[in-house]
């Protein structure tokens, strides 16, 4: 049988496919040799003017936060000064050296800026711990990340990087390296440069730092935020500490008998002062922890933030002097703080903030008590009324049983019965859901809270922006809605913000834009809001909390003020805690008194405690502008009903009728029958145009006093704050 011919053709055809290949990959290699010199010719033009001295290279990362007002006024700033503390190498502690090269860079003094050992190293300690996280950078090239490139990770920069490091070796010599370094890095708490760093946690010079105290600095550096003594990690930076101590000794950069009196030693360290300004402290706080907490601390205070705030510092400086007189006058109640919050509903922002009494108290002062989650009372039970109306179990008009009522506890059948009872201690029989909401009876919200269920009212909760509470709904009973949970104030004005909003919520914001150094724009906010609640039901929940009439009954005129404003305030149990919450179509106000550590108050409710503070603020920020009622959206049904039953009323409109608002399909047909005595209805005010006269003319009193005291303390501030 013939051999088969070879087919030496088709052999010989697929050279050219691997020629193709090999032209590819040459004229990748060449592409991408071009591309990376161009990259660093691009890189060094860039940054020739500030690697050309030493002054221009350490400067040019200045850092910090600046916090500007809503007119974009400097009223607050972290770290600024501390930009520029720089000291001799010669003026360092020889152990700060020592222990950094151990630590960071052992071939320092041998390689050209990039050490290949390092990187070698760096990527064997990569895949023993599969963390990726060693980056073999030597300290020229951190300092490189320090003062010219952002801590970005990727492999344009790292090559940028390892560029620049050339540059700055070819410039300066090793001692001038590692002296801009140890004054460049980020020791965490704002300290910046080991000057910096030895007085914040030290209190003494750097050229007078310890073995043990050197090493502990160097330790905190890989992660200054995580192992800072104060606020991190601290027995985390110990172990680092000691690693380090036990590499100088094996590398016979210390001796047995120093590294054994190293470890020995006790580390003492300074009162940690908090570098705050003299307005707004918490509120600047809370911009600094959000700020670190989304964009990480050593980013934010090297790239030298400013920030422009929702603060309207003449908000602020009158309602600091407002809460502090307020507590003041309390103080022989035992009260001995006080908190409030005023937010804009339709955007969300914080006008302004006030923490404490007083942020120079030094027991009660430094807790932020806005953001401190406190059993608010009877102010969270407008939310629970207001599942409610949504879900269409009951209207403004429905008949609630104000009796002595035994609950079961859903969660617990075999428990001691739930018997609440109302503030007044008295039960009113049968009333209406306005009634019973404006007046805050507690028998009545319980039977409303029964109707909705724990479970949506958790997540009604949480929809509204409240983060304290267990989303377990066998965490809580029926009390809940008289306050039995815990929420921070801030939280509940933003909740309060969805029905002065017409129902659409908008979470707060403490900031509107932030920007670098070097002017660009890093953050710009975004108007985000939601839909909680159906226009109506906000409409009606706004028309029970302002109907001073109908509150008349229980509070009489202690919560009126001289425009349209829905109001609800709070006690808890044993006098704990005292509330009062209300807002316009414009405007959310809440106030909190009380003392940090729970210890009751001499019978202080909400409505002598807190109310004061609420109208003066609410009175003094909605000066010169219009008085507006709550829109009432088309889709609502207006009645005139019997006051006794809820039933549509016959006659015409008599004191023993009023006039009613229902979401379609709550309103009742029947007719009212029964004989009306003007006596069933709740107690009216005597003389209306007196008493507001007489609100007025307290008010204008008190406003007079706040405004000359606001004037001393501005006068001072801004004296201290141009000083610093």
């Amino acid at each position: 049988m013939p051999r088969k011919k070879k087919n030496h053709e088709n052999v010989f055809s697929v050279k050219p496919f691997f020629k193709k290949i090999l032209y590819a990959c040459f004229f990748g290699i060449v592409i991408t040799l071009f591309v990376f010199l161009l990259l660093a010719g691009v890189t060094n033009a860039y940054f020739y003017s500030t690697i050309k001295d030493r002054d221009s290279l350490i400067n040019s990362r200045n850092s910090g936060i600046l916090l500007l007002d809503n007119k974009g006024d400097p009223f607050f700033a972290f770290y600024n000064s501390k930009r520029k503390k720089y000291v001799a190498l010669s003026q360092i502690s020889r152990h700060v050296e020592r222990a950094l090269i151990i630590s960071e860079d052992r071939d320092f003094y041998r390689h050209g800026g990039v050490s290949i050992r390092g990187i070698i190293r760096a990527m064997g300690l990569d895949f023993k711990d599969k963390s990726f996280s060693y980056g073999g950078s030597t300290i020229t090239q951190q300092l490189v990340k320090n003062v010219l490139l952002t801590p970005e990770k990727s492999l344009v920069r790292k090559y940028q990087e390892a560029v620049l490091a050339g540059q700055i070796e070819a410039r300066y010599s090793k001692e001038e390296i590692m002296e801009m370094y140890l004054n460049s890095i980020y020791f965490g708490e704002g300290s910046f440069g080991i000057e910096d760093a030895s007085q914040t946690y030290f209190g003494k010079n750097a050229k007078d730092l310890s073995i043990a105290q050197a090493s502990f600095l160097v330790s905190v550096i890989p992660s200054p935020s995580r192992l800072s003594p104060y606020n991190g990690n601290r027995q985390q930076a110990y172990k680092i500490q000691k690693i380090i101590l036990a590499s100088m000794k094996d590398e016979n950069v210390i001796t047995e008998e120093e590294y054994a009196n190293a470890i020995d030693e006790e580390l003492i360290f300074k009162n940690n002062n908090e570098d705050t300004n003299n307005i707004a402290p918490h509120f600047a706080l809370m911009v600094r922890d959000e700020l670190f907490k989304k964009y990480g601390e050593e980013k934010i205070v090297r790239s030298g933030f400013t920030v422009k705030t929702t603060l309207d510092t003449a908000f602020q400086e009158y309602a600091e002097v407002s809460v502090k007189n307020q507590v003041e006058k309390l103080g022989v109640n035992k009260v001995t703080n006080g908190a409030a919050v005023i937010m804009d509903p339709k955007s969300g922002e914080i006008k302004s903030l006030v923490g404490s009494a007083d942020w120079a108290d030094e027991k009660n002062g430094k807790i932020n008590m806005a953001i401190t989650p406190r059993q608010p009372g009877s102010s969270f039970k407008p939310f629970i009324y207001a599942s409610a109306l949504e879900e269409k179990y009951i209207s403004p008009a429905t008949v609630l049983k104000d009796e002595k009522t035994s609950f079961k506890d859903p969660n617990c059948p075999s428990c001691t019965e739930y018997v609440p009872r109302n503030y007044d201690g008295e039960f009113h029989g049968n009333v209406l859901v306005r009634r019973a909401l404006a007046n805050s009876l507690n028998i009545p919200a319980v039977l409303v809270m029964q109707k909705v269920g724990i479970p949506k009212a958790l997540a009604k909760t949480n929809e509204l922006g409240i983060s304290t509470l267990s989303k377990n709904p066998t965490d809580y009973g029926l009390s809940l809605v008289l306050g039995a949970g815990e929420f921070p104030l801030v939280e509940m004005v933003q909740a309060y913000s969805s029905f002065a909003n017409k129902g659409e919520l908008s979470n707060y914001k403490l900031y509107t834009e932030i920007k670098d150094k070097m002017g660009e724009t890093i953050f710009v906010s975004e108007d985000t809001k939601k839909r909680v609640w159906s226009e109506n039901v906000a409409f009606l929940i706004s028309s029970i909390l302002s109907d001073n009439q109908a509150r008349a009954e229980e509070f009489g005129n202690a919560l009126n003020i001289t425009r349209t404003a829905a109001v609800k305030t709070g006690t808890t149990d044993s006098y704990k805690d005292a509330w009062t919450i209300g807002y316009t179509p414009d405007l959310v106000v809440g106030v909190w008194v009380g003392n940090n550590d729970n210890t009751p108050m001499d019978q202080v409710a909400g409505s002598l405690g807190a109310a004061p503070i609420w109208r003066d603020l609410m009175e003094k920020f909605s000066e010169g502008k219009p008085n507006k009622d709550f829109e009432k959206p088309s889709g609502i049904i207006q009645l005139l009903i019997c006051r006794s039953n809820g039933l549509k009323a016959k006659n015409a409109s008599t004191s023993a009728t009023y006039t009613e608002y229902f979401i379609p399909g709550t309103e009742l047909s029947k007719e009212c029958t029964e004989e009306i005595k003007p006596t069933d209805a709740p107690k009216e005010k005597d003389d209306q145009e007196k008493k507001i006269q007489e609100i007025l003319d307290r008010i204008q009193s008190d406003q007079q006093g706040l405004l000359e005291e606001i004037q001393r303390r501005r006068e001072e501030r801004r004296g201290r704050f141009k000083k610093n």
